[in-house]
């Protein structure tokens, strides 16, 4: 990355490392995020619905969960660019989660899942690329978390729980690898309108959702690219540890 480059988005030629970005508001990060010259390398165990168009993206099939499957991603990743320039830790267990429920009705085996990829996986994330941000003396990683962290959204506590520890992941470890020159920061978005959303949440709910805002509207993939663009960016370069809430003014943090 061009260090006196502070626009608000990527510089062309960065490589983004997107997890999720098969499908979903991932993809939709991957193509704004290509369409300012980055080269992108989508991650995910499911693989891409739609072409890339023409733009720089790239995918390689990985498991966030597991261990060996970051080092073979991060290995894939620098034999085609050299380097790892952003990470967008963004896949996590969302409409697999299905109906909310009371807490009481989630099982063990349930809670480990969710953990195990929303969580655990942001961890692995940033401990995969860490060595070569370091190596580079300079990096930026982007954690996807939500805004239910803010609001306490009942029947849905395993995903909350797991988002709020991405939160906390965040701080922490903005604090460890600063000197590094490796900002790290968070992305807590409101409830984006997509196929996913639109399969667990009914219309009456998403209709209710968009008139709590002080922007009262419904939320669009392409709100939060933008955002998640110039965290990637060189001009975010003196802004670590925080989360943004990008919902239109649900919640105020």
């Amino acid at each position: 990355m061009n260090q006196t480059d502070l626009r608000g988005s990527v510089a062309p030629g960065t490589v983004v490392l997107v997890t999720g970005g098969a499908r979903g508001i991932g993809a939709g990060l991957s193509r704004h995020l290509a369409s300012q010259g980055a080269a992108v390398v989508t991650a995910d165990v499911v693989e891409p619905t739609a072409d890339a168009d023409g733009l720089d993206v790239t995918h390689v099939r990985a498991d966030v969960s597991d261990e060996s499957s970051w080092r073979q991603l991060v290995a894939a990743v620098l034999d085609r660019h050299g380097r790892i320039d952003a990470l967008v830790n963004n896949a996590a267990i969302y409409q697999g989660l299905g109906a909310k429920r009371p807490f009481t009705d989630i099982t063990v085996e349930e809670w480990d899942r969710v953990m195990s990829v929303n969580t655990r996986g942001v961890w692995l994330g940033m401990r995969a690329v860490h060595p070569v941000m370091k190596a580079q003396g300079r990096g930026r990683v982007v954690n996807i978390a939500s805004s239910t962290v803010h609001m306490g959204v009942p029947y849905f506590a395993h995903y909350t729980a797991s988002k709020g520890a991405v939160i906390a992941l965040t701080r922490s470890i903005a604090r460890e690898v600063g000197a590094d020159g490796i900002t790290v920061n968070a992305v807590a978005p409101g409830l984006v309108e997509t196929e996913a959303t639109r399969a667990l949440n009914d219309e009456d709910y998403l209709a209710a959702s968009a008139g709590r805002r002080a922007v009262p509207r419904r939320m669009e993939p392409g709100d939060l690219a933008p955002v998640v663009s110039f965290l990637c960016s060189d001009g975010s370069g003196f802004i670590t540890g925080q989360t943004l809430v990008v919902d239109g003014g649900v919640t105020f943090s």
